[in-house]
Parts: C-alpha cells; structure tokens; sequence
C-alpha cells in the first residue's frame, strides 16, 4: 500500500492527524529527536492522544491502527536539492524540505530620489504608527524605505509575525525600543543608533517603545507579505545566534561599539557593521561622517545606494541640480550618475544602506 501524504504544504493553522500503533514510541520520537513542543495529552492514565507543535504545524498523534504515511515538513537549514528524511516508529517517512520565500522581485528601475523633511506629509500606518515614505518611486516597486515613529510612548499593540521579504534592515534614530527575536534571547532594547537585520521569515515582535521613538526601515521588495503566527511564543527557549535564515543570520548592531575607518570615498570615515557578512554580500550599511576634502564620485554597478542624514547638512550636487540637504532628508543615487557632497557641515552624519556589499565606485573631478 502506497503511503498517504498527510501534509504538502506550510499549513501554520491547520492540523494533521497521525495514528500510531506504538503511541508511546512515536510521542518520544516526536518530542525528542524532532524537537516537537507537547501542548495537551489525554487522558492522564493511559494516553491516547497528544497534540505536539512545531516548523508551523499543528500534530495530533493518536493511538490506534498503524497507517504509515509521508509527513512532509519545512525548515530553513535542508539544503536545496533531495529532500533529507527520517522513519518514525511504525513506518512513517518524515520528508524535510527547504523553507521558500514566496515573494516576486520586481525589475529595478534606477532613480534619483530626494524625499525632504519639511515637504513632507506623515500617514498613519499599521499599529497607529506614523509614516513617511522615503523612496517615493519605490525603485519600480524593488525597495521601500520609510521614517517611522511613535509619539505616545509604552506598549506596542504588537503581535508575533514574519515577513516575506529579501532585505529588511531597521536603524533606530531617535529614542528607543524594546523588540524580541527568534532564537535570539530574551527581549533587548534597540537605541539611537543601533541597527538590526531582520533575515528573512524571523518571527518577531516589537514590546514598547519611548515616546517620540523614530526608526527607519529599508525593506525588499517594496510590497511584501506579513504573517501573524500564533503558535510560536516569544522568546523562544533556544538561543542560536548563528542560525541560517534562507542564507541570512540575524545581527544586533550596536552604534557605540563599531570601528571607524576610510569610506569607500575620499573625504569621509564610516563606521560599518557585520550586515555585509551576515547576508552573504547582498548588502552593506554604515553610518558615515565628514574627515577632510572629497571630489565627486559616481557608483558604477549598484543596486541601491540610500542614504538618510542623521544631523548636520551639505550640499548635493548632480550633473543639472544642486540640491540642501538637512538632518531628516533621505535620497537614493543610482548608479552611473556622477554627484558630489559639498559645504559639508562639520556635525555631518548619515546613514548609507547598500546593495550590494561590494561595488564599484569612480572619483570625478568636476560635476
């Protein structure tokens, strides 16, 4: 007889019905080598029937005829290719499969953008919370950068979600945060300064905040899916930093602790964080400040080059316009457009997001 499929999707709701013969047996094997968490089990005197929760499903073992089955289940850490498995007493297959994003990359259509400060309108987004977008053509759709903040400080009416997503990075600007992770720890406060990367489909969920709190936000793509999940409880009792999250790791930047050195760019210092390593090169961000005399530059091959002035002011200037920018304003350059940043103020200090990690950049000697 040809083994019934019980599951071949990522349920996060639904639940999956596994009888067992040795039901003492398969509970052990499920608790213990699978790592499954027990929710309920009855009766007390002589089980029947457990339900036991893990990778997004709910399953019920229940004591009865064996009927050997293919459980197909989903974690980040199978390799791509055949899928891995494992025998449950009693005969059913435990077939592993690569967690997958669902998320459609949209085609980049490079642009300069200038979102300023004092021109701008804020609209009330998810939570009650204020919003401002910062890359109003949203790369044709490729990235969405936005200033965020909470003017009443204390609890966030937050929930443990996910998101489908490539890229998502938030930097604290102003005030600070109380936020919890996935196989992180416990809870931890993010403050002016700080930066976190949020990998892939790392369940989470933001506790409280000060009042006046302001993060900015830099997600890929700009449209993308957010998942509440309701079973996983946050923390969660392993702690494993080192955790892949579809070729991400979560990383906890903190903006006193970084070494400065020369920028990609004469005339500037930045202090860089681990994100280039932790993404596997698909993205760099650094806090960067004025150090001396600077040309014009020109990006030869990147992605996106954002960048959102913390304090202080400068000039921009492009090839047909020459632009103020202040503490609060945010531009994209894209690549092959020859600027400059000049009358640089000395308390100058932005934030540069890029993709990727590595690219090339020119000097020119007049814009």
């Amino acid at each position: 007889m040809q083994n019934r499929i019980l599951m071949t999707g990522q349920s996060k709701l639904g639940e999956t019905v596994l009888s067992c013969a040795d039901f003492d047996a398969n509970l052990n094997f499920f608790t213990e080598d699978l790592a499954f968490e027990l929710r309920e089990i009855f009766p007390a005197d002589n089980p029947r029937e457990a339900l036991l929760v893990a990778y997004g499903l709910r399953l019920r073992l229940r004591r009865g005829p064996e009927i050997p089955a293919i459980l197909i289940l989903y974690k980040d850490t199978v390799a791509d290719g055949k899928p891995e498995r494992s025998l449950a007493p009693g005969g059913t297959v435990i077939e592993w499969r690569r967690t997958r994003t669902s998320f459609e990359l949209p085609a980049l259509k490079a642009t300069f953008q200038f979102a300023k400060l004092a021109e701008q309108s804020w609209t009330v987004g998810r939570a009650g919370m204020l919003y401002r977008d910062l890359i109003p053509d949203r790369q044709g759709g490729r990235f969405i950068a936005s200033h965020i903040k909470i003017e009443e400080g204390g609890p966030v009416p937050d929930y443990v979600h996910y998101h489908d997503i490539r890229f998502q990075l938030i930097y604290c600007y102003k005030g600070w945060v109380r936020l919890v992770y996935e196989d992180q720890g416990p809870a931890f406060v993010l403050r002016a300064g700080d930066c976190v990367l949020q990998p892939p489909q790392i369940r989470h969920r933001v506790l409280e905040s000060s009042a006046g709190l302001e993060v900015i936000e830099i997600g890929c793509p700009a449209e993308h899916k957010t998942y509440p999940d309701p079973i996983l409880a946050l923390p969660t009792a392993e702690l494993d930093p080192q955790r892949d999250f579809h070729g991400q790791r979560f990383v906890l930047d903190r903006g006193d602790e970084g070494e400065w050195g020369d920028w990609r760019i004469p005339g500037f210092r930045s202090r860089k964080s681990n994100i280039a390593a932790a993404t596997g090169g698909l993205a760099q961000v650094a806090v960067v400040r004025p150090h001396g005399e600077s040309d014009g530059f020109r990006h030869e091959d990147c992605e996106l080059s954002f960048h959102f002035v913390l304090q202080g002011s400068m000039r921009l200037d492009r090839e047909d316009q020459s632009l103020r920018i202040e503490a609060g304003d945010a531009f994209v350059l894209p690549g092959g457009e020859g600027v400059a940043f000049r009358d640089v103020s000395e308390d100058l200090e932005f934030l540069e997001v890029a993709l990727p990690a590595d690219f090339s950049t020119s000097t020119i000697q007049r814009i």
